[in-house]
């Protein structure tokens, strides 16, 4: 699934990035974990239930430039607004929806995810994720998706918005995990 990566760009820049791969490459490898996902390859993987309480992720796929995750959400738990410290990500909705509220430089910006749907995160993202309601109640299914992050995740940046409406960081902490989540 993860074996093939594009080779590096060729540069005359004095630019550096913190890895080889871009957005749009963390897209398609989210697109191809969500398809492997529920194609079953990852069934090993899952839970025999799903929690109710607190979010799940497992690994799908770790290397010296890429972390790939699956998630499941659960109602009314936020990640808190973040951002992935020196890392690039990306993610894919499998099941369900996500609500995403992001800092746009002086405000909260909103969006939903639903399934199918891709977002990329470039340095410096801020955002807060959490599960959507459903219109109609809590669906039976988990709402899942697949995260990439590269290079792989070593800390987050947890922020605050504060009452002149700027933006102040709390805190940071080291992480392996996604989206804060709990394993």
């Amino acid at each position: 699934m993860l074996s093939t990566y594009p080779s590096a760009p060729v540069s005359s820049s004095t630019s550096v990035v913190p890895t080889r791969l871009r957005p749009a490459d963390l897209l398609r490898i989210t697109d191809e974990g969500a398809s492997a996902v529920l194609d079953g390859r990852y069934d090993a993987l899952l839970p025999a239930a799903w929690p109710t309480d607190e979010r799940w992720s497992t690994r799908l796929h770790q290397d010296d430039d890429l972390d790939v995750w699956l998630i499941s959400w659960t109602p009314d738990r936020s990640t808190e607004l973040h951002d992935h410290a020196g890392s690039f990500g990306a993610l894919t909705v499998l099941t369900g929806a996500l609500d995403e509220y992001r800092w746009a430089g002086n405000e909260l910006k909103h969006r939903t995810l639903a399934a199918g749907d891709q977002a990329s995160f470039p340095l410096g993202w801020v955002h807060d994720v959490m599960r959507a309601p459903d219109p109609l109640g809590v669906p039976p299914a988990p709402t899942l998706s697949v995260h990439a992050y590269s290079p792989p995740l070593t800390a987050m940046s947890y922020y605050e918005v504060t009452d002149r409406g700027t933006l102040r960081r709390s805190r940071t902490e080291l992480t392996e995990l996604p989206e804060g989540a709990s394993k």
